[in-house]
């Protein structure tokens, strides 16, 4: 059985990506979430992160045999290896390149939008979301490459989702920005915004939801914008 090992899912973006990913196509896993604990100098995160992979990061996918892939979009490649039949990756082949550039350009992209909007699922952001839009022309900008990247594929499909109607790879990888959009009431185009909403919609991103809301813990260095969860965002 694969362990995936994880985040805590109120926090961790890079998390969702692989387990939205392997609970949407069914994929047999177990979960080992660790919870974020970086101000206790005992922090058994950090060393249970390092163990698993020299990053010292999640997510981390661990094998029977105890072998392990880091990083999410590794992960999803070693997914496609070992079912390569499950729809990790579209089955045409020009298809699964056009995915896997919109996988790997989430990967290393949309750092402002990252960066002033940290993933935080349990509370509602969008006095906070306006305020730095208003004052962050970056963020506007990232949408606006969102919009760009997404409606040519959405177009093209007719479906709901990237690749047509069921989720791939690029969708999970999409997932957690929709949390952000959704969080933050961010605009969007209609085309972008019913995208998002699609994503929103998947069982396996309203599973995580669920769990995100019900886990109540509070991590500072998460939360830029109150100081205790009895605050509101500001």
């Amino acid at each position: 059985m694969l362990e995936l090992v994880i985040a805590n899912k109120n926090y961790s973006s890079w998390s969702m990506r692989p387990w939205v990913l392997m609970t949407e196509l069914g994929l047999p896993f177990k979960e080992r979430l660790l919870r974020f604990d970086f101000h206790r100098p005992d922090s058994r995160f950090a060393a249970e992160a390092a163990r698993l992979s020299p990053t010292a990061r999640v997510p981390v996918l661990v094998e029977a045999d105890g072998f392990a892939t880091w990083d999410s979009l590794a992960i999803a490649e070693r997914l496609h290896e070992l079912f390569p039949e499950a729809g990790v990756w579209p089955q045409d082949a020009h298809r699964r390149a056009r995915a896997r550039s919109l996988a790997a350009t989430m990967h290393s992209g949309f750092g402002e939008l990252r960066r002033l909007c940290p993933m935080n699922i349990d509370t509602d952001h969008a006095a906070v979301g306006q305020r730095v839009l208003a004052t962050e022309a970056s963020l506007g900008t990232d949408l606006r490459r969102l919009e760009a990247l997404w409606e040519p594929e959405l177009a093209a499909q007719g479906g709901a989702l990237l690749m047509g109607a069921r989720c791939c790879a690029a969708d999970a990888f999409f997932a957690p920005l929709a949390m952000r959009v959704t969080r933050y009431g961010l605009p969007l185009s209609p085309p972008a915004a019913a995208y998002v909403q699609a994503l929103c919609a998947l069982p396996s991103v309203q599973r995580w939801v669920r769990e995100a809301e019900a886990e109540q813990d509070f991590v500072p260095e998460d939360e830029p914008y109150r100081s205790s969860r009895a605050e509101t965002p500001r």
